[in-house]
Order: C-alpha cells, then structure tokens, then sequence
C-alpha cells in the first residue's frame, strides 16, 4: 500500500456529511493566496512547507484566514485531525476536515493545495485489487487527469495509463530542470523497453517499484533489467512486510532478495485501515534498518 495520498478537493465536516466542494478545485491556489489555511497531523516527505500550512497545534501567532482545512491521510490519525479541528476551530470561524481517512473523494488535483510544490498526480485510481491495498476501495478504477506540471509523480500506477498519456507525462518532466522521483511507484508487471526508453531520457532521482510478495520478485527482475541505466540509489522498491501474517524471516528474506536483484528496498509495515498495529521490537527494527539507505547499506 502506498501510504502518501493527495487530499481530495472535497472535505466533510467533522461528524457530518455536509461536502465543500467546487471552490477548491474551479480557484486551485486562489485560495491559498487568499489565506485559507491548511492544518495536518504529522508533517510526511509531501507535506506543503508554505506559510499557510501548518502541523499540529495552533501557533502562538496566527495569520488571518476565513477558514481552515484539516487533511487526514492516515486512519489511525483521524482522532487526531479532529482534535486539531477543535483546536483551530476556536480561532477561527469555518473548519472542515477531509482528506483520504475520512473518504474524501479523490475527484482532481490542484498542485501546491494538500501536497508540497513539485508533487504531481496525473490519474487516480488502479484497475488492479491488491488485498492491501487502499486505492482501489478508496479512488476507484484508473482515470485520467489533466496533466500538472511537477516533478515527483505519485500517481497509483501510472504505468496503466495509456501510451499517450504517458508520453505527455514524460514531456512534460522533460521540460522541469529537475530530477524527477516516481514516488507513487511504477507496477514492475508493466516495465518493457518503451517504458525504459522513455525513463532514459528523464533526469531520474528515483523511480520506486514495489515487491510486495514472493510472487513479485520475478517481475521486479524482469523490471530491473529494462532499467539496468540506473543505480542501485536511483532504483528504490516499496516491500509491503508484515502482511497476512508475514513472518519476520519470511520478511527479511524477501528484503534480502529484492536487494539482490539491484534495487534498494523501502520496507513498510502493513497497517489495516480500521486499527492501528503496535508491531514488536524486532519488526521495527527490520522497517528501520530496510527503509533507511544508509542503514541497508551498513549490512551489506
């Protein structure tokens, strides 16, 4: 499960089911101008750093606003995002949370709105129905997107989209001055030489892949040989560990694997979407060493 989603431009209520919808999306970044503040319950490598963003707490010092937004990306923090909606909502006359914990409709993307400036999201949604997986309950089937432009693309599987759209994608990043990280990761079932060609002539960061089963390992191969132009550092795997009770040294030796077929693994604890997992020690010192570059690489 890939865990960092753009909220939606779409936001309930808290404890209700009112919608606020339309603004967000027809003013994209209007609004921010205009001081609309948006609060989030733990800062992650998406969240926007712009000084209407904020996370956690009211400041001592606050700017005007009309209204505020709390976005919850994580069930387990929806206790949270409503505490802070309390929280803001005495200084402040209009606050609503949204988000994808709270079943907002992933129905657009503004750049810059819920997610740090560079991010992107060019589709929603993914045909596949993997059993961990949140999107496909939580977005839907694949759909396409007007094209924003960004550097680090976060789409579900951006691989299922069509050829054509793909190479607008590609186009587009070409045109950025930056390195480019496919975050949302690439379906390595997918990877052939048009796709590869096509990353070869895109200043690359990372391109993330996933391996979240023994079964995966042998498309991940088949991936990691169209992309043999990359390094080991440009060439990350998300390993879904701890799943359908995983063992630890199932977990490792799937690790140990997908590290031997030249990518570098980014191991996620399995967390379901209705409680929150305390995983013991050894597990998570197994997602600490497996997720920390330097540290996967001190034991190799």
């Amino acid at each position: 499960m890939f865990c960092s989603r753009c909220m939606a431009p779409l936001l309930r209520e808290p404890h209700g089911d009112t919608i606020y919808q339309g603004e967000i999306v027809a003013e994209g970044i209007a609004m921010i101008t205009r001081q609309m503040l948006r609060v989030f319950p733990r800062r992650t490598s998406l969240t926007p750093v712009d000084e209407y963003a904020f996370v956690g707490d009211p400041p001592m010092i606050r700017p005007e606003a009309a209204e505020v937004h709390v976005s919850c990306t994580f069930t387990w923090d929806i206790p949270v995002a409503r505490r802070l909606a309390a929280a803001w909502g005495q200084y402040y006359p209009l606050v609503k949370i949204g988000g994808p914990a709270m079943g907002s409709p992933a129905d657009g993307f503004v750049p810059g709105m819920y997610v740090k400036e560079g991010v992107t999201f060019t589709s929603r949604g993914c045909d596949k129905r993997c059993p961990w997986c949140l999107v496909p309950s939580r977005e839907g089937r694949l759909r396409l997107l007007p094209i924003q432009p960004g550097w680090i693309v976060n789409d579900n599987n951006l691989l299922q989209c069509p050829r054509a759209h793909q190479a607008e994608v590609y186009a587009m990043l070409r045109e950025q001055g930056k390195r480019v990280k496919f975050s949302g990761g690439l379906d390595a079932t997918l990877v052939d030489d048009w796709v590869a060609s096509e990353l070869s002539s895109v200043p690359i960061a990372e391109v993330f892949l996933a391996a979240d089963t023994m079964r995966s390992l042998k498309p991940l191969e088949r991936a990691v040989s169209y992309l043999s132009f990359l390094r080991r550092d440009q060439l990350r795997c998300y390993v879904l560990v701890g799943f359908n009770g995983e063992s630890l040294e199932a977990a490792t030796l799937r690790l140990e694997r997908v590290w031997e077929i030249g990518t570098l693994p980014f191991a996620q604890l399995f967390q379901p979407p209705d409680h929150f997992i305390q995983y013991s020690q050894n597990w998570r010192d197994l997602a600490r060493v497996w997720s920390r570059p330097a540290a996967t690489k001190a034991i190799h």
